[in-house]
């Protein structure tokens, strides 16, 4: 459900950009004048790579597959197109409380992102995983010690029996 918002506008995206997509990419432009300069400047090509992006992944988070990663590429899209889309803040009064409420609308997205982005469905993440690994090999080395130790007791007591035994 959470991916739904976010396939949706990325197709209808893809097929025309409109014109506040179009600006926003816009007011995100004067931030790529410090990035890489092998990054698109047109804003149209930026609405249709954040577009694809956005389709890409909320497919993936829809099916179940790659859905950390999803739900973060989403997140990190989200931001910019947040801050850049809906500027309450700046906005005319007539149209302050519709953008505030895109804002927030907006935030609520990204929190359910992050949060599909830590979710572990249930296993342990690969910190906890490689944690346990590192545990339980550390426990075998201990115990094959201990018993290579007591084998070498057991060897050594049978070697002084024997030279003791006559024959």
């Amino acid at each position: 459900m959470l991916a739904s918002i976010f396939v949706v506008a990325g197709v209808k995206a893809l097929s025309r950009p409109t014109a506040s997509q179009l600006t926003a990419a816009r007011r995100v432009s004067p931030l790529l004048e410090r990035a890489d300069p092998r990054l698109p400047r047109d804003p149209a090509v930026l609405v249709r790579v954040k577009a694809a992006s956005d389709v890409v992944a909320g497919l993936a988070l829809a099916t179940g597959r790659f859905t950390r990663p999803a739900a973060a590429v989403l997140a990190a899209g989200l931001v910019p197109t947040t801050v850049a889309g809906h500027p309450f803040w700046s906005a005319p009064p007539e149209a302050r409380a519709e953008q505030r409420i895109h804002f927030l609308k907006n935030i609520g997205l990204l929190g359910g992102l992050l949060l599909a982005a830590v979710d572990t469905e249930g296993r342990p993440d690969l910190r906890y995983r490689a944690g346990h690994a590192a545990d339980r090999s550390r426990r075998s080395v201990r115990r094959a010690v201990r018993t290579a130790r007591r084998e070498a007791r057991i060897a050594a007591v049978s070697a002084a029996t024997a030279r003791r035994i006559p024959g």
